[in-house]
């Protein structure tokens, strides 16, 4: 796998993360910082699969998915929907989505060291790469990847803009108290995006031990990274997830790759530097992220 190879895979697994980030933003206003345990959740579940009954990983995603809208389902009906009830700030949701991610983390760790001695082989520490294979001279990775993301766009698009329930969450993302008045059910819309959260993530998780080795804490690795793509992108947009997450997720990659050609591999160690450097820049300059920019303005003074 070429370091450009790496770099788009990568990038594709930060895009969803990115989009189900950014999607329960827009419908609750809340900053999930469990993202990234949703993710590895979504590798643990690959990886019984893979163990327990011989699944291959790529074969694994439909039933990520599933178990990943679960955990986003999960997740908003047990802890975020009784706060938001009780009209709780933005500051302690956060907190809760953080309290939340510390128990995922300790739940899967408990959970890798059972799948250990159940199966007699390493669920603590893995890593998918001996599965893959090659496909016209590239990793199968880097297309299952790929058109993970292809269908996801795709999907998103037909939801959101050739379906009448799609017309009824744009709404209720853009003004939830009038939607609520024009009688939309607006607590459905916020469970259909947690689990579309969740389910993305556990697509990405799927495919992400075949890029890095996945341990229990994983996730709160990946979260600054998915963050940092929401943000530069713009976190009340889904197309800014998407530039975000490829402008982040590439940038990382290539630049850490560059970095350690002349600093040394210990460098790698800091590859999530980049993507806070790249938040840091966004911020400063455009505060609410590319999506912001009057490009057709923009271009025509540069033109």
């Amino acid at each position: 796998m070429t370091v450009v190879e790496g770099a788009i895979i990568y990038a594709n697994l930060v895009v969803l993360l990115a989009m189900g980030l950014t999607l329960t933003y827009i419908t609750t206003a809340v900053p999930n910082f469990a993202q990234g345990s949703f993710a590895v959740f979504g590798s643990y579940v690959a990886l019984t699969l893979l163990r327990l009954f011989k699944i291959h990983p790529y074969h694994s995603i439909p039933v990520c998915f599933m178990f990943g809208g679960l955990l986003g389902v999960l997740t908003y009906v047990t802890i975020l929907r009784p706060l938001i009830k009780k009209e709780a700030s933005i500051v302690t949701l956060m907190i809760a989505t953080l309290a939340w991610d510390l128990i995922l983390l300790g739940v899967m760790g408990a959970y890798s060291e059972y799948l250990s001695h159940v199966t007699k082989k390493p669920a603590i520490k893995y890593i998918f790469t001996p599965y893959d294979f090659t496909l016209l001279g590239f990793p199968a990775i880097l297309f299952f990847s790929s058109l993970t993301i292809l269908i996801t766009l795709l999907g998103l698009f037909i939801l959101l803009y050739k379906t009448k329930f799609g017309v009824a969450l744009r709404a209720s993302m853009e003004n939830p108290d009038l939607a609520e008045i024009m009688g939309i059910n607006v607590e459905h819309t916020r469970l259909f995006s947690w689990f579309l959260s969740g389910s993305l993530s556990g697509m990405a998780g799927c495919l992400l031990p075949f890029k890095q080795e996945i341990v229990p804490g994983t996730g709160a690795i990946i979260i600054v990274t998915i963050f940092a793509a929401s943000i530069v992108g713009g976190l009340s947009s889904v197309v800014g997830a998407l530039l975000g997450g490829y402008i982040v997720g590439i940038s990382e990659s290539l630049i850490t790759y560059e970095l350690s050609l002349i600093f040394g591999a210990e460098v790698l160690v800091y590859s999530k530097v980049v993507s806070l450097i790249i938040l840091v820049v966004t911020l400063l300059i455009i505060p609410k992220g590319l999506v912001s920019l009057r490009w057709r303005k923009w271009l025509g003074s540069i033109s």
